[in-house]
């Protein structure tokens, strides 16, 4: 990146957080990225104004295992392939990895919000759960947090175990590595499990504040070791690594879909909302694609295969409203059933952590935003691709641990510690507030005296949930958004966890570790929960179902499995049932949620999806040659 461009980017973010005018950086700025604009190597890809009417492959969505698909399938000259994305290109702001909050509720967000239920996010406005996702080229990895965390390998082991061939960790490792490019030179010696050279750059943040190293000195106070825990053993501390690349976000988009834009067999469609998989009743075959560009109705045909990589909400609602689903729902909105799929849209997964764990410090060193974000930073964001601009949220380092409900012995840790030199306070109220949904009411009463001020955050995460949503479809109008229940805390077991891992958070902050920094817990009493006698089990039971917090994993809603289980959506070539010449490839294939932050796993379900395409469409080719050559 060039001095004028991450200065034009640093500006524009400075300006984004501070909500500052100055006109003449803003200037310099135009003109520093209009001559940068004229010779960037990683331009936008072009748009295609004219698409043909048939394509091999039409690829729905362009998210981070969509992105992967038409990489990967282009590779073969002799086949066209189109790409329909409802969104648009990514901007400058979202590059800035400081301001991945700050595009929640933004234009390329779908602004997804469920139903509102009892069991969790009592704090939120309407008791309704935001669900960002991402709505433009690159999906949710152009607004996550960037983290890459692969998994655990009993995730994978256990997906075979379910009758899924091909699906262990075994199996799976290599494509993990295939999109790969490892620039810490540490790991990338470990040949076993990763590799360089890529499309997808991981990195090491470069930025930490003195939390980041104490973070990991109370992990091993607590008696865990330091992990590469994307390697052979999760369990344990770590500094996080990030898709990242010379300071920008490293978007699924700009790893695979910027380096492709010049082959001939590739088209783009952005702005264009796929309606629906056309399929012949009669053949139950896939032939193409209804979308919506423009404000006019487009359709495009498929030769060989129609995929869908329109994510966990998205894909089971295109499946719906195209005839494949639970027939009972699907009547009822008065769609004609082209086959019947209970599990489609079932199955439904997610993370959920309890937000708002601080704990106050005496020393200026987290990551408070009106000190981070100044003309200073923005230089050094410019001259060496570093600072606080580079910082993610504060998210600096991760622990997985294992409270009582999980088997000590085994490297299968059940909560995973977010740790982050910041909080829901740190902007004073504004953003973050935001894009979580609290209402003013819940963030006055337990927030607004910690303002600003210096703390870190705890954040734990529930791994594996018992609890199952669910999405349906709100009408046959494609345009109507789908109806979502997270069911959030619904399987006792899932309340137990959290709380242990609560309470774990807690025993984390009283390490000496951070009681050097002069850690306190801002123990304010929740609403809702100050009848409870304060941290009793009771009390923490109520307190998870306030401040509940997505951390945006939603998947398993059209999930794989074998013929003979019947809520198996696709098959392990991810095949959908019922149907030829259509398949799903991505989150939504997961049978169960893997074992941390899942943008990783889900461009491997693309490396491996699009492997699967090209492995059966050229064994064909064989098989049809080798006929014609013995006759």
């Amino acid at each position: 990146m060039s001095i004028v461009t991450a200065a034009t980017l640093a500006i524009k973010g400075a300006t984004v957080l501070l909500g500052k005018v100055a006109i003449i950086p803003i200037i310099i700025a135009a003109l520093a990225y209009y001559n940068y604009d004229l010779m960037d190597p990683e331009n936008y890809p072009k748009v295609t104004k004219n698409l043909r009417k048939e394509y091999d492959f039409v690829v729905v969505g362009g998210g981070s295992a969509g992105s992967v698909v038409v990489n990967r399938l282009t590779e073969n000259p002799k086949w066209n392939v189109l790409l329909l994305e409802a969104g648009g290109h990514e901007t400058e702001i979202t590059d800035v990895p400081i301001l991945s909050l700050y595009l929640h509720k933004s234009k390329v967000d779908w602004k997804y919000r469920t139903q509102p239920q009892d069991s969790a996010c009592q704090a939120m406005i309407d008791r309704r759960c935001c669900w960002t996702r991402g709505k433009v080229l690159g999906g949710s990895s152009v607004l996550n947090t960037m983290l890459y965390i692969r998994g655990n390998r009993r995730d994978f082991d256990q997906w075979e175990s379910f009758g899924n061939p091909g699906w262990g960790y075994e199996d799976v490792l290599p494509y993990f590595k295939k999109s790969q490019d490892q620039r810490n030179p540490y790991l990338a010696r470990n040949t076993r499990y990763h590799s360089t050279g890529g499309y997808l750059t991981i990195q090491d943040s470069p930025y930490n504040t003195p939390l980041g190293v104490a973070f990991l000195q109370a992990g091993e106070e607590m008696g865990y070791d330091i992990v590469d825990v994307n390697g052979e053993q999760q369990t344990g501390f770590a500094f996080y690594q990030y898709t990242m690349r010379r300071g920008t976000r490293c978007s699924a988009a700009k790893a695979f879909v910027r380096p492709i834009q010049l082959r001939k067999n590739f088209h783009l469609s952005l702005w264009s909302h796929v309606t629906k998989v056309l399929i012949d009743p009669r053949t139950k075959k896939a032939y193409g694609v209804e979308f919506i560009r423009e404000g006019r109705k487009e359709v495009v045909y498929a030769r060989k295969e129609v995929i869908l990589s329109a994510g966990a909400i998205n894909s089971p609602q295109l499946l719906m409203l195209s005839g494949i689903g639970p027939r009972q729902h699907l009547e009822e909105v008065g769609i004609t059933v082209i086959h019947d799929s209970p599990g489609v849209g079932q199955n439904l997964q997610d993370h959920i952590a309890v937000g708002g764990l601080a704990f106050l410090i005496d020393y200026p060193i987290s990551t408070v935003m009106t000190r981070l974000v100044n003309l200073n930073s923005a230089l050094r964001y410019a001259i060496t691709e570093d600072g606080p601009l580079t910082a993610n949220v504060g998210l600096e380092s991760v622990g997985f641990i294992s409270t009582k409900y999980a088997n000590q012995s085994d490297d299968w840790p059940d909560i995973e510690f977010m740790l982050t030199s910041s909080s829901t306070s740190s902007d004073g109220g504004t953003h973050v507030k935001n894009a979580h949904g609290l209402t003013d009411d819940f963030y006055n009463k337990v927030f607004q005296n910690i303002n600003y001020r210096d703390l870190f955050g705890v954040f734990p995460m529930l791994l594996r949930p018992k609890s199952r949503g669910f999405v349906k479809l709100k009408s046959k109008n494609p345009l109507d958004y789908p109806l979502m229940y997270h069911n959030y805390l619904t399987d006792p077991y899932d309340v137990n966890v959290l709380r242990e891992g609560v309470k774990a958070a807690i025993a984390f902050g009283e390490t000496s570790s951070m009681k050097r920094f002069g850690a306190r817990f801002h123990s304010r009493a929740l609403p809702n929960c100050n009848h409870i006698p304060l941290f009793t089990d009771e009390y923490w039971n109520c307190a998870i179902r306030q401040y509940t917090m997505t951390i945006y994993h939603m998947s398993c809603t059209a999930k794989m499995g074998p013929p003979t289980d019947r809520m198996a959506v696709v098959d392990p070539e991810l095949r959908v049932y019922g149907v030829t010449g259509l398949r799903v490839i991505d989150a939504s294939i997961m049978p169960t949620i893997t074992n941390g932050n899942i943008n990783a796993p889900v461009i491997m379900i693309g490396e491996k999806g699009a492997d699967l395409v090209k492995r059966q469409w050229l064994s064909r080719w064989k098989r049809d040659n080798a006929t014609i050559v013995a006759t």
